[in-house]
């Protein structure tokens, strides 16, 4: 039975590659804290490149991990996904109310201005949200680990492949998208509207973690 082959360069089945990236696709849109943020760096164009393949990549390595089995071991070891889930919610916590805090400042932040952020500390912000969320690792590594399982072995590698591609995809387009709504958020008032909702949902989400945990 044909599984996969290339004939000519080009994919016989793309099957596999179009499941891992719809599914991909489906799990990464939801509005979450990663989301969030990268759209925040691309309205100000601060260091949207490495942030898009920090983002990219990072979900390409646990997914590949998950499909490999590694999301198999973790869903055996609930203890680490509480310590994962107190971690994330104290960064989430953090992190929101400094969101809320700014809708007292009035700043007038503009896209040319921004705040002046190093590209270490986006990227240390970036890893943040990317590892200290238990969702992440549920999405990646327990969702796309156990559907990519399922697929023939032979046929993993495509599926992983469409589930970065997804990722990689999603998050050039919110990093680099962003920039559309320039005009929109050289007022104040908008800024402050997403920092509102930044706020809340950071919030909602840690104390959705926090529950998780001690419910």
């Amino acid at each position: 039975m044909r599984c996969w082959r290339y004939h000519w360069g080009m994919i016989d089945d793309p099957a596999p590659f179009l499941t891992g990236f719809a599914l991909s696709a489906a799990l990464i849109m939801a509005i979450g804290a990663q989301n969030l943020f990268v759209l925040r760096q691309g309205l100000r164009r601060q260091h949207v490149g490495p942030i898009v393949l920090f983002c990219g990549a990072a979900d390409g390595l646990l997914i590949t991990a998950g499909v490999s089995g590694v999301g198999a071991f973790l869903a055996a070891l609930p203890q680490l996904a509480d310590l994962l889930a107190i971690g994330g919610a104290g960064f989430l916590g953090w992190y929101g109310l400094r969101a809320l805090a700014r809708l007292r400042t009035g700043e007038a932040m503009t896209v040319a201005q921004g705040d002046g952020v190093t590209l270490p500390r986006a990227l240390a912000t970036t890893a943040a949200f990317t590892l200290l969320n238990p969702h992440v690792y549920l999405d990646t590594v327990l969702l796309m680990g156990t559907a990519g399982s399922a697929q023939p072995e032979a046929l993993r590698p495509l599926f992983i492949a469409g589930a970065v591609a997804a990722s990689f995809c999603w998050f050039t387009a919110l990093g680099y998208g962003a920039r559309v709504l320039t005009p929109l958020f050289t007022r104040p008032l908008a800024w402050q509207v997403l920092d509102g909702v930044v706020g809340l949902t950071m919030l909602a989400l840690a104390a959705s973690l926090v529950w998780r945990v001690v419910g």
